[in-house]
C-alpha cells in the first residue's frame, strides 16, 4: 500500500489550488494511516446521512523522503445542486473529518495537544466557507457573522453527529485502513446507511 510514487496533484492541493500543509504528527506510519482513514470516514458517513451521494473515499500513502512517509486522503460526493444540501449540514460534513481524526487519537490513547493541533482540517474549513459564500451563507472563522454561523458552531454540530455515528465511522475507517479505496456503495453497505441516488438519475 505504501508507494514511492507521488500522488496526483489534486491530492496535494486544496480547492483553491494551494498546497496542503504537511504536519509532522509523531505517529508511526500505521497510526497516521489509520488516523487519516478516520478523517475520511468522518466525511463519508456524514455525507451519507446528510443526503449526498457518496462516490468514494480513500487514503493514499507514499514515501516522501528517506525514512519518511506521508499520508493524505480524499472523499468524493455529489449532489444535483449544492443548494439542495442544507448549508449547515454541508459545513458539518466538512468539519467531521478533523474531528473524527481527533476522536481517534483520544480513543486509541494517542492524543496529545500537538497531535490534535496537527488535525486542523484547514482546507476543509476554507472549502466550506467558500461554498457557503457562493450560496449566500456566511460562515465565520473565530466569530459569528450576522445571520450566519461560526466554524466553532459548525464543529459542535459535527461533534454531536460523530458521537452518535461513531460505530459506523470506526467500521469504515478500519475497512479503509485494510482496503484504501472504498466506493460509496461499499461504505453504505458496511454501515447500514443509505447512499442517496446519483444526481440526475445516472446509473
Amino acid at each position: 500500500m505504501l508507494t514511492t510514487a507521488v500522488p496526483d496533484r489534486d491530492l496535494l492541493v486544496d480547492h483553491r489550488g494551494r498546497p496542503r500543509a504537511g504536519v509532522r504528527t509523531g505517529l508511526t506510519h500505521d497510526q497516521a494511516l489509520l488516523g487519516t482513514a478516520f478523517h475520511e470516514a468522518g466525511h463519508a458517513v456524514l455525507a451519507l446521512i446528510h443526503g449526498m451521494h457518496l462516490v468514494s473515499s480513500e487514503v493514499v500513502a507514499w514515501l516522501s523522503g528517506p525514512g519518511q512517509s506521508t499520508v493524505t486522503g480524499r472523499t468524493n460526493f455529489s449532489a444535483a445542486r449544492i443548494e439542495d444540501v442544507h448549508p449547515w449540514r454541508f459545513a458539518a460534513q466538512a468539519a467531521a473529518g478533523s474531528l473524527a481524526q481527533v476522536r481517534y487519537l483520544m480513543d486509541y490513547g494517542l492524543w496529545t495537544p500537538e497531535r490534535a493541533a496537527a488535525c486542523p482540517g484547514t482546507h476543509d474549513r476554507d472549502q466550506a466557507v467558500d461554498v457557503l459564500a457562493g450560496m449566500g451563507y456566511r460562515l465565520g472563522i473565530g466569530h459569528v457573522p450576522p445571520g450566519g454561523k461560526s466554524w466553532g458552531q459548525v464543529r459542535g454540530m459535527a461533534w454531536r453527529r460523530i458521537d452518535r455515528l461513531w460505530p459506523q465511522i470506526r467500521t469504515v475507517a478500519h475497512a479503509m485502513y485494510e482496503t484504501p479505496f472504498l466506493t460509496g456503495d461499499q461504505v453504505a453497505a458496511m454501515t447500514g446507511l443509505t447512499n442517496p441516488p446519483v444526481p440526475g438519475g445516472a446509473a
